[in-house]
């Protein structure tokens, strides 16, 4: 616990030094004199059907990525005996959120006028009809893919406490995780409140999903404390042909991640798919280079970690970046989040089991404050927040959104796990970690011979 407080009080400190520095910043737009000329009144929208073509493939692609893309992936990295599991957990915390969403996490996020959270207007989608627009698409679309979001960023906090909590913890777990950390952090950014009314870049996810859940698996993995035999036993991957496919069907599917948060089949969708090609192969082969240089071999574990580091760090970064800072970006992405899952991780001494922290949060960091300077015209990308009318006041903008991030949601996670503990308990026993969460908790196996 001293480890969570310590880091707790660090990343408080941070937030509180970003906001001493944003006093600085130039007032924004939207505190200048109003022009004296009245503004032409905005047209009524339209639905567009490649607009809308391209979105429904995007929630294919993003529910993909989930089922079965994160669940292969992660399936492959943990112990034989668990690997059935990992497998369960995120098919049914995809299946849980999709449900929460509908009832009243769309409503919370994506309604109201509030800075922090939502409110009720569109509880179990109501009001809602075929005929609704969300910009030039339906808006049925636009919850469904949305609704992707929600799944998958509860989903990818699975792996940071792997093969060692109970399913029943898991299903309330996520449940609360949806209502007081997912949904209120997806109205901040994207729904109205305040992280995305100064400014801040989060073009695709990188607070709202990356260190949202890098932030949780870390909480989640200090608070349970270390898998059984953690650090004197061997715990290698059983199966790391699963690990690439499902970091293949991650990759592919990622392209409606961030090129479907345009919201439309047009530029922007292409410089998000550009970039995010772009950036993942660098920081696959930065990861790559790195480790072999540190290890004396490269791994293919190495290299598809490396590749979805960077997905999560052009994550943010991709409608806002051009392609040559795409790869900087990417570059960047795989050492540090190397350093991170060999070095930070083994000094701080936590177990996350399949570095969620390391690979999410820690380049989901690299991504949000890296747009802060990849968004100068001048490196090549379309321009900065509004409000923010230079790099420093963008880096500000950033930093202060990275830090309330990492501030909220570890505190909010600890408060949720500590209510699950006292509720149902988080951790199965010693005989059931022993024995493997596969039959213990599901009855069955994997692999049968």
């Amino acid at each position: 616990m001293k480890k969570l407080f310590a880091l707790i009080a660090l990343v408080t400190s941070f937030a509180f030094a970003g906001a001493a520095l944003a006093q600085d910043k130039p007032a924004a737009a939207a505190d200048q004199p109003a022009a004296t000329a009245p503004a032409a009144a905005a047209p009524a929208p339209k639905l567009d059907s490649g607009d809308t073509a391209w979105m429904l493939v995007s929630t294919v692609l993003v529910t993909i990525m989930v089922i079965p893309g994160l669940a292969l992936f992660y399936a492959g990295m943990v112990r034989t005996k668990n690997a059935l599991s990992v497998l369960m957990q995120v098919f049914a915390v995809f299946s849980l959120m999709g449900l929460l969403w509908a009832i009243y996490g769309y409503s919370l996020a994506f309604t109201g006028d509030g800075k922090f959270v939502g409110g009720f207007d569109k509880l179990f989608l109501s009001g809602i009809t075929p005929d609704s627009l969300q910009g030039t698409i339906p808006e049925y679309v636009f919850a469904n893919f949305q609704l992707t979001f929600a799944a998958i960023t509860p989903a990818l906090i699975v792996g940071a406490y792997a093969e060692r909590m109970k399913f029943s913890a898991v299903l309330w777990f996520m449940a609360l995780w949806l209502t007081f950390c997912y949904a209120p952090m997806a109205h901040m950014v994207w729904g109205g409140g305040w992280i995305g009314g100064m400014g801040a870049i989060d073009f695709a996810g990188g607070t709202v999903v990356h260190m949202n859940a890098g932030v949780a698996g870390l909480v989640a993995a200090i608070v349970l404390g270390k898998r059984k035999g953690y650090g004197t036993t061997a715990m290698p991957p059983h199966n790391l042909t699963l690990s690439l496919i499902g970091a293949a069907l991650l990759w592919a599917g990622w392209y409606g991640f961030n090129a479907g948060s345009a919201a439309a089949a047009n530029g922007a969708a292409g410089l998000a798919m550009v970039n995010t090609t772009l950036a993942t192969a660098a920081a696959a082969l930065a990861w790559m280079f790195a480790e072999w240089m540190l290890k004396g071999k490269p791994s293919l574990l190495g290299i598809i970690t490396g590749a979805i580091a960077g997905l999560v760090a052009i994550t943010p970064a991709c409608g806002n970046a051009g392609p040559m800072g795409s790869i900087v970006l990417g570059i960047a992405a795989g050492i540090i989040s190397l350093w991170a899952v060999v070095g930070l991780k083994k000094a701080l001494g936590y177990d996350d089991s399949l570095d969620v922290f390391g690979v999410h949060g820690v380049a989901g960091m690299v991504g949000a404050l890296g747009i802060g300077v990849l968004a100068s015209p001048g490196l090549g990308g379309t321009g900065f927040g509004s409000g923010n009318d230079g790099m420093g006041a963008q880096l500000v903008t950033q930093a202060i959104s990275v830090g309330f991030t990492l501030v909220y949601v570890a505190v909010v996670t600890y408060i949720l796990l500590k209510v699950v503990d006292v509720a149902v308990g988080l951790r199965v026993s010693e005989e059931a970690e022993s024995e493997g969460l596969d039959v213990a908790e599901h009855g069955e196996s994997a692999y049968n011979s």
